[in-house]
This record gives C-alpha cells, sequence and structure tokens, in this order.
C-alpha cells in the first residue's frame, strides 16, 4: 500500500497516476448496487473546486459529473456553459461520496462515508490554483465547516459571505428542492448573484 501522504512532497507519482488509481478505487465495492464507477473530474491547473454529494444513476452510467437536471441548473447558477464547466483547467469535480450509493425509501442512499477521508486531501494537495470551493448540500458542508456549521442548511446558506473567500455553501441544485427555492427567494436574488461574480472573477484572473 502506498503513502498517500508523502506522494506529493516526495513526488511518488504524477496527477495522471493519481486519477487513476481514484478510478480503480474498490474500497466500498461491497456496499454499491451498481458496483464502483468514480466520477471526479480535476487537473492540476484546477480553480474552482465543487464538492457536492454523489453520482445519481444517470451520471453513473455516463460517467460524467452533474450530467443531469441538477447539473444543468448549477451551470446555470455559476453562469457557466457546457464546456467551459467540464473544462478541467478551470473546474475540478470531487464530490463527498464517488460512487452511486444506492436508492433509499425517500431517494438515493447518503453518499459513502469511505471517499471524503480516503481521497479529498490526497486530490487538493495536487490543485494548488484552488481559489474557491463550493460545497453543495448538508453532506459537504458539515464534512468541511464542522462547528462553523448553522443550525441548519437554510442558515448556512443564508449566511454563504462569512465563508469566504475560501468556501461557498450552495443548497443542492435538484429538482426536488423547487419548493425549498419557492420559499426562500433571498436564494436566487442576493446568493446566485455573487456566486457568478465570484467565479467569473476567478476564472478571469
Amino acid at each position: 500500500m502506498f503513502n498517500k501522504r508523502l506522494l506529493p512532497q516526495e513526488g511518488y507519482m504524477n496527477i495522471d497516476i493519481l486519477k487513476k488509481r481514484v478510478k480503480a478505487c474498490t474500497i466500498c465495492e461491497k456496499h454499491l448496487p451498481l458496483g464502483p464507477r468514480p466520477v471526479v473530474s480535476f487537473s492540476k491547473e484546477s480553480k474552482i473546486l465543487i464538492i457536492g454529494q454523489a453520482p445519481g444513476t444517470k451520471v453513473h452510467n455516463s460517467g460524467i459529473p452533474w450530467d443531469d437536471q441538477s447539473g444543468k441548473r448549477l451551470r446555470l447558477w455559476m453562469g457557466l456553459n457546457d464546456e467551459e464547466f467540464y473544462d478541467e483547467s478551470k473546474i475540478a469535480i470531487v464530490p463527498m461520496g464517488f460512487c452511486y450509493p444506492g436508492r433509499g425509501k425517500s431517494g438515493d442512499l447518503p453518499p459513502r462515508k469511505e471517499c471524503a477521508p480516503e481521497w479529498h486531501q490526497l486530490i487538493m494537495d495536487y490543485l494548488p490554483n484552488l481559489s474557491l470551493t463550493l460545497l453543495i448540500g448538508q453532506y459537504a458542508q458539515k464534512y468541511y465547516l464542522q462547528k462553523k456549521i448553522k443550525k441548519n442548511l437554510t442558515q448556512t446558506v443564508m449566511h454563504f459571505e462569512e465563508y469566504l473567500p475560501e468556501f461557498f455553501p450552495l443548497v443542492h441544485p435538484s429538482p426536488r428542492n423547487q419548493i425549498w427555492m419557492k420559499k426562500n427567494p433571498w436564494f436566487d436574488k442576493d446568493v446566485i448573484p455573487v456566486l457568478q461574480e465570484q467565479v467569473k472573477l476567478i476564472l478571469n484572473a
């Protein structure tokens, strides 16, 4: 077993080898109903990191991150077209769970807990140009904001400016959250314009 903590400093592998190792990960294979298929995207030039939940069945089948209705809305929120969004030199995509976790009673199961502690820090060590990390949904926010998180997701997103310039917490862009959007019109009015401004400034720097 290679010592992941030494790799970035000692140069034991380049980022292409890291990608191959991530794609070949089977750490939670026995828990995955469709088998392992890690869906991530990153390069050493990436400037913005997106940490969401886990792939759904459509993304599992295509192998393309955010290749669904949620992804369309996320790109709209960020003010990016498909070409910009999938340009690894601009955007890195490393979810909390890399593979489809299966179906629960009221939707997809939570992302597997093995991925983030196993891979996140190692991947980030190879992304020296990151300027902003989008934390999409409660799982990413709890993991990265820890004690700084508010009493619920709505409050955390509402106070997004407290976490800048490192993090930008967002509600998940799933169509399931349409009711939340209607109940919280401040999100479109106050949050999205700042998000688009941040994205534009970073990518055009």
